[in-house]
């Protein structure tokens, strides 16, 4: 199978998807053809063979061969026309903006080009950290409380420490840990340089949290992950998150119960149900006073959460034969015609 690994695009974590994107020629056994979105949203075909960061940073991408989207897939200019791609599925590895917002998702949609990753539906309840609660409540998944404000809002805060997040960024962008009320203002226009809304959480420091990802494949079974617990000291920044993408040596199992693995897994498959069919997820879960609670769902992880899995690439590969299908509509115009005929026409 030939995968067709996107990445890019406009977004803050567009450098991010870049370490993402190069990762997969490590882990992944397929041939890739990969297809980079620049920050103006061209689409350009990189050889596998010549990917490195630099051809991104330097602009000398630009001299590779621009791509087209059309019905069934990407196509480049040649001297007979257009010449398709050959690809059979899509990896989507666009972290954040057009990635994880739905916005290539529908274009994938609309162009029958099949594709592993979020649909939109998932993407709208995984990209805003305001909405992913309203949906966890609606499954009985637990969530610590928040507060939400657009930046037209008059902030205040009752007790500290909070963590202030921007709604829809991930890996840490945005995101800071207010210890007073002196450190507010400050933290307030980090958060809303990058997002018109945040949402303020009580900061518990020293708590437990523990990472799993999985996929459905087959017969409505969700293959995991092991249990990763990310050692840190108080949460994982930015530029901790940026070094951590590139990853590809599988991290240590978490030394936890039988219970507590039954419970992480339990309120996994809730999250995933079937609004994630046809993406590999990696929820991210706190534990406080032996409860589980969500802390965010990642659509498309770092890396694809590949240091997670014992045999990531056999994993893709089964992902990519259990793909959601759009409903075929059949238009026959049968209601148009009848108003013509009562017409008389």
């Amino acid at each position: 199978m030939t995968l067709g690994i996107i990445f890019g695009s406009k977004s803050f974590e567009h450098e991010i998807s870049i370490v993402s994107a190069i990762t997969m020629k490590k882990v992944l056994k397929n041939t890739l053809e990969y297809i980079f979105i620049d920050q103006h949203r061209d689409f350009y075909h990189i050889p596998a063979s010549k990917i490195n960061s630099k051809l991104f940073s330097s602009g000398e991408y630009k001299k590779y061969d621009k791509l087209q989207i059309s019905q069934g897939g990407f196509f480049k200019s040649s001297l007979f026309g257009q010449k398709k791609l050959d690809i059979d599925t899509i990896l989507n590895l666009t972290h954040g903006g057009d990635g994880e917002d739905g916005v290539l998702a529908s274009l994938f949609e609309f162009f029958n080009i099949p594709f592993i990753g979020p649909r939109n539906t998932a993407c709208v309840v995984s990209c805003d950290k305001y909405i992913t609660k309203q949906y966890a409540s609606s499954i009985n998944v637990k969530t610590l409380p928040c507060e939400y404000f657009h930046k037209d809002d008059k902030v205040s805060v009752e007790k500290y420490p909070v963590i202030i997040k921007p709604t829809k960024l991930g890996s840490s962008i945005g995101v800071s840990i207010v210890k007073s009320a002196d450190e507010l203002d400050y933290a307030l226009d980090v958060a809303f340089e990058y997002d018109d809304t945040i949402i303020i959480e009580p900061f518990i420091n020293g708590v437990k949290e523990y990472n799993l990802a999985g996929a459905k494949i087959g017969n409505n079974e969700i293959q995991f992950s092991i249990i990763e617990e990310p050692q840190k000291e108080e949460f994982l920044d930015f530029e901790k998150k940026y070094m951590d993408f590139n990853r590809t040596q599988q991290v240590l199992k978490a030394n936890i119960s039988d219970e507590l693995i039954s419970q992480l897994k339990d309120n996994f498959i809730k999250v995933y149900n079937n609004t994630f069919d046809g993406s590999l997820i990696r929820c991210d879960f706190f534990v406080i006073d032996d409860e589980v609670y969500l802390n965010e769902i990642n659509p498309i992880p770092g890396s694809m959460a590949n240091y997670l899995f014992d045999d990531f690439n056999t994993l893709i590969n089964q992902i990519s034969k259990y793909l959601p299908k759009q409903k075929d509509i059949k238009i026959d115009y049968t209601y148009v015609n009848q108003i013509q005929s009562a017409k008389g026409k």
